[in-house]
């Protein structure tokens, strides 16, 4: 056996019991450490002792954002069991499908989720399942594992820091999902570079508002926080008026906040944004192309927004804008993280040349060593010299920063030429009268391909796909500009914010 894995939360338990740990604001139930901890080791041992819960078995979790969700993968880490998170945005199918490939022992899930579990349990050939209460005064059967009296004598066997301890699947763009295993040394590696390159101490105060079936829901800044000994404030989903309060409330100030870019979007249309008292905290925007008008906005209001670039592959957090050059450095993703290494290269295999778009690959201790029952996906995702494939395109600048161009498969070729749609998107993203931008090709008798864009428009604006072309090409190459501009009142999105290009390729096709 390697290194085993050591609890941090039993150690701020022992020093520091009566510190904060998890404020779950759905249900306003606040834990301390020493809460938390009991808490965690009743699950355990119930997971364990009544479930017959071993090593290695899966624990699937169903259920909106809630500090229950921690427990149970915090109960899996001491009983070396492996906790799936499942995207309770997917339709029972897709569940079932998910849960056929994990084979999980057991479903742990909210009450709201309670006929959709239901369906999973039994199509999934999931043995057991047990719920908690989504609201107040709900039968909770979880509750009674939680509260369970663990004898004193009980110790769980040590665990291996290589043992898998998630399984994170996919979201399936491209494909059926697959389940990117996550081994203890893998999270823990992640976690260190987050701690060191975002600041986060025992005096950190988290908000959590993405997904916790997702890495970032997770990791940034969830785990690293309560690793060291912060306070983590978990919020049922993301509710841009409920977050920019909690931004702005300086009695208990959150000190560090994830989104993607449409939540600082989606804040900056509310109607009080502009007279909102931000004050500067660890803003992280990721998980799609950050617009650099977005960074220049929020930097005009005192917040320096850090970009970040992640795969589930590879952890919540790879690469990062080091602090100070959020806008010296506006349009890149920063520099790798401690523990990740990343290199871009191209098509033929070879290093790419500064400014030159290739493919970014990953390695080190935070990469995934492969997917869950897939060893031809896994095989197909690394280089043969380890590298993790990204599947991102992406360059190097001349100081070693590294530029998201975008994603291959989003690429199109108009006349012969390749258009990446981020490129089209951040020049729309500048103009004052657009809030979100999104970029597909589509067919064009003439040109192969060609683009079509799809904007909202920011709150009260105006402006007419003519001009927003005009605004194009005074920024871009002719065979970059959108041949349509569609004005929309929405864009499609997947539960992390990411905006989901099929169906937009689907009406591009269709307004054709």
């Amino acid at each position: 056996m390697g290194q085993p894995v050591v609890s941090w939360l039993e150690h701020h338990a022992r020093r520091g019991p009566d510190r904060p740990a998890l404020v779950d604001l759905h249900r306003g139930r606040a834990l301390t450490y020493g809460e938390f901890a009991r808490r965690v080791r009743s699950v355990a041992w119930s997971l364990a002792e009544r479930h017959a819960i071993r090593a290695g078995d899966r624990v699937a979790v169903l259920s909106r954002n809630d500090a229950r969700v921690f427990e149970v993968v915090y109960a899996c880490a001491l009983l070396g069991a492996i906790v799936v998170p499942l995207n309770w945005r997917l339709t029972a199918a897709e569940l079932i499908d998910v849960a056929r490939d994990a084979e999980p022992a057991m479903l742990v899930h909210e009450s709201a989720s309670g006929a959709v579990a239901a369906d999973v349990a039994g199509a999934g050939g999931v043995p057991a399942a047990v719920g908690w209460a989504s609201e107040h005064g709900e039968p909770d059967g979880y509750e009674v594992l939680a509260s369970a009296a663990v004898p004193p004598w009980w110790s769980p066997a040590p665990v291996d820091e290589d043992s898998v301890w998630m399984i994170i699947y996919t979201s399936g763009t491209t494909g059926l999902p697959k389940g990117v295993q996550a081994t203890h040394r893998g999270v823990l590696a992640s976690m260190h570079g987050i701690l060191v390159a975002h600041r986060v101490g025992a005096e950190s105060r988290c908000l959590t508002v993405l997904p916790t079936f997702h890495v970032a829901g997770l990791n940034l800044f969830a785990n690293p926080v309560l690793y060291a000994g912060g306070t983590v404030l978990v919020a049922r989903a993301f509710d841009p008026a409920q977050t920019l309060d909690l931004l702005t409330d300086t009695s208990t100030p959150v000190t560090h906040f994830c989104g993607v870019p449409a939540s600082y979007q989606f804040m900056e249309q509310l109607p009080g944004f502009a007279d909102a008292p931000l004050r500067p905290f660890v803003a992280v925007v990721g998980g799609a192309p950050v617009p650099s008008a977005l960074v220049e906005a929020w930097g005009r209001r005192g917040v320096a927004l850090t970009t970040v670039f992640g795969i589930t592959e590879a952890g919540a957090c790879v690469t990062a804008m080091p602090p100070g050059q959020e806008l010296s450095h506006n349009g890149t993703i920063g520099l790798p993280l401690l523990y990740a290494r990343c290199r871009v290269h191209t098509a033929e295999g070879r290093p790419a040349a500064p400014g030159q778009p290739g493919e970014l690959q990953v390695s080190g201790a935070l990469v995934t060593p492969g997917y869950w029952r897939n060893p031809t996906a896994t095989a197909e995702a690394f280089t043969a010299d380890g590298w993790l494939r990204t599947g991102d395109v992406a360059s190097v600048t001349g100081d070693g920063h590294l530029v998201l161009v975008d994603r291959w498969k989003d690429m199109y070729i108009s006349g012969g030429e390749n258009v990446y749609p981020a490129e089209v998107e951040n020049a729309l993203h500048a103009h004052p009268a657009v809030s979100q931008a999104a970029v597909v090709g589509a067919a064009h008798p003439r040109w192969g391909e060609a683009g079509v864009a799809f904007v909202v428009l920011a709150r009260g604006a105006t402006a007419e796909p003519d001009q927003l072309r005009a605004w194009c090409r005074e920024r871009l190459a002719a065979y970059k500009v959108p041949v349509r501009v569609l004005v929309v009142e929405d864009l499609p999105r997947n539960a992390t914010g990411k905006i989901l290009k099929g169906p937009l390729r689907e009406s591009a096709r269709g307004q054709g």
